[in-house]
This record gives structure tokens, C-alpha cells and sequence, in this order.
């Protein structure tokens, strides 16, 4: 993953500040904090906006590390589709 491609995901959830509303410090958000705010917060378009910049296969390993950790601010439901869900487009 590039700077700019960090970047480019900080200047999607600046310009959608409901994706992340506890911090106003954007250029320090890791790409899993981004990830893990468009799939909880965000619409489809905003996802796949996501996609466009990291990746499928990038974003498909930021999901793994997000889902795997003790603790994950992802519902359970949530979890299970986007496991499906990369595990069927990665």
C-alpha cells in the first residue's frame, strides 16, 4: 500500500466525517481504522469506493487483521458477510 493510497482513504472519511466521528485527526487514521468505519458507518458506494483504493486483495487482509483482533467494534453479522464476501472476491 502507497502514501497516496493512505491518503486517498483519509480524504474519503474527511470528506464523509459521519464514517468517523470521534476524531478530527484524519491524517493519522491507520488503513484498519478506515476500513473498519466504511463497512460499520458507510453505504455500499462509499465500500467500494474504498476498494477502488486499496484494493480487494489488500482490503481483504486489513478485514482479516480487523476481525481477528480480541477486540473488533464489528457486529457479528457483519463479520460474517464480509468474511463470505472476501472469501468469494479475493
Amino acid at each position: 500500500m502507497t502514501d497516496f493510497n493512505i491518503k486517498e482513504a483519509r480524504q474519503l472519511i474527511k470528506d464523509k466525517p459521519y464514517l468517523m466521528w470521534s476524531t478530527k485527526s484524519y491524517d493519522e487514521l491507520s488503513p484498519q481504522s478506515i476500513l473498519e468505519s466504511v463497512i460499520n458507518y458507510g453505504d455500499w458506494p462509499d465500500f467500494e469506493r474504498l476498494i477502488a483504493i486499496f484494493g480487494l486483495k489488500q482490503s481483504s487482509e486489513l478485514f482479516k487483521d480487523i476481525k481477528n483482533k480480541r477486540r473488533t467494534n464489528l457486529r457479528p453479522k457483519t463479520v460474517n458477510y464480509f468474511t463470505k464476501y472476501f472469501e468469494k472476491h479475493a
